[in-house]
């Protein structure tokens, strides 16, 4: 049975003492639980020591200190100021730890679909709803926390009640004063749930194509094909008409427009056209048309229609085949190439006889 302490500064020392062994039991703890999680096959417990160390490091250092402080053989008791520090402090700590258990989620479910393969539909889906609802997760946890803390204040609780006596004025103003904000917030909720857009997916955006690198609660950012960065407001993803290449599916149709003197055999071409494509490495084998899509008084055009399996692909093996067609006409039909026609009509003189 402890002594009764009668000097009001021995709880310091006796704090200071429990600390020590707190961290040090903590560290052998964990020490051991490091040793058996690299033992097992499973990643889950290895993310969940990685993220949640910290956290629980110093929930537990602070838990002992507090039971420390509460055992009837300290007197004084520790001041009422300790004892709130140590309460925000533990508050904060969860909070934290309720963020990192979301990164353990969100690492291990990630960690099993790669977006780095070609066919990476569902891996995109799973990508972007995580790295939405993480977000809209880490800012609903900070202001819960918050206002918890703010309630330990005995005249913040004070003013919380006289605030509640006119929630409905306050929340008519703060809900007009603040309409955009939360008109943005609950786009990103939409984002993750109906996913319009995903991450890496291709898109054209203010006539502009590239692929969507980050998606945050209020904007997102597009990686246009010369490294630009688009930043986008994420409601522009709602209420504004945008193109997405890769909505279903990753392959995509690529076109290429040739002008040629009517006196080009078609079916040439179009043989010409699924040889360059079977040599290609970037076709992939599913569509190879070509068709005579429009006619004037000089040209015919023709459209060669190629499929890929996705955008970046489409757009080497569109310029792929224009060069080498092109080409081959040049090389096997130079007199196909268009030209300017005119006929040239001998002026006769008529000679008035004086």
């Amino acid at each position: 049975m402890l002594a009764n302490i009668q000097n009001p500064e021995t709880w310091i020392w006796l704090y200071a003492i429990a600390l020590v062994i707190a961290v040090a039991g903590h560290y052998v703890v964990f020490g051991i639980i490091l040793y058996l999680t690299g033992r097992t096959k499973t990643a889950l417990d290895n993310l969940v020591v990685t993220h949640c160390y910290r956290p629980l490091q110093w929930i537990v250092v602070l838990l002992v200190v507090r039971v420390i402080g509460k055992l009837p053989a300290i007197k004084p008791p520790p001041p009422e100021v300790a004892e709130h520090v140590i309460a925000l402090l533990l508050i904060g700590l969860v909070a934290w730890l309720l963020i990192k258990i979301t990164c353990v989620l969100e690492d291990y479910v990630t960690s099993r679909f790669d977006t780095g393969v070609k066919d990476n539909l569902k891996a995109r889906k799973i990508h972007t709803q995580f790295k939405v609802l993480k977000r809209i997760v880490i800012v609903a946890v900070a202001i819960l926390a918050f206002g918890t803390m703010l309630m330990t204040f005995d005249k913040v609780r004070r003013l919380g009640t006289t605030i509640l006596a006119s929630a409905g004025v306050i929340g008519i103003v703060v809900g007009m004063a603040a309409q955009r904000t939360i008109a943005t917030f609950i786009a990103g909720i939409q984002i993750a749930v109906t996913q319009p857009i995903r991450v890496d997916d291709v898109v054209i955006v203010e006539n502009e194509w590239g692929r969507i690198e980050e998606i945050t609660l209020t904007y997102v950012v597009v990686k246009i094909w010369d490294l630009r960065r688009l930043i986008v407001p994420i409601t522009y993803f709602i209420e504004s008409p945008f193109q997405n290449w890769t909505r279903t599916s990753a392959d995509i149709l690529g076109t290429v427009y040739l002008y040629a003197d009517y006196t080009l055999g078609v079916e040439t071409i179009r043989k010409e056209l699924h040889s360059i494509l079977k040599k290609s490495e970037h076709w992939d084998g599913k569509v190879c048309v070509l068709q005579v899509t429009g006619a004037n008084e000089r040209t015919t055009e023709l459209r060669a229609l190629m499929s890929a399996s996705d955008a970046s692909t489409a757009w080497t093996l569109r310029c792929e085949v224009r060069e080498k067609l092109i080409e081959f006409i040049k090389t096997n039909y130079p007199q196909a190439l268009p030209r300017v026609r005119a006929e040239l009509h001998p002026i006769e003189y008529s000679h008035q006889e004086s």
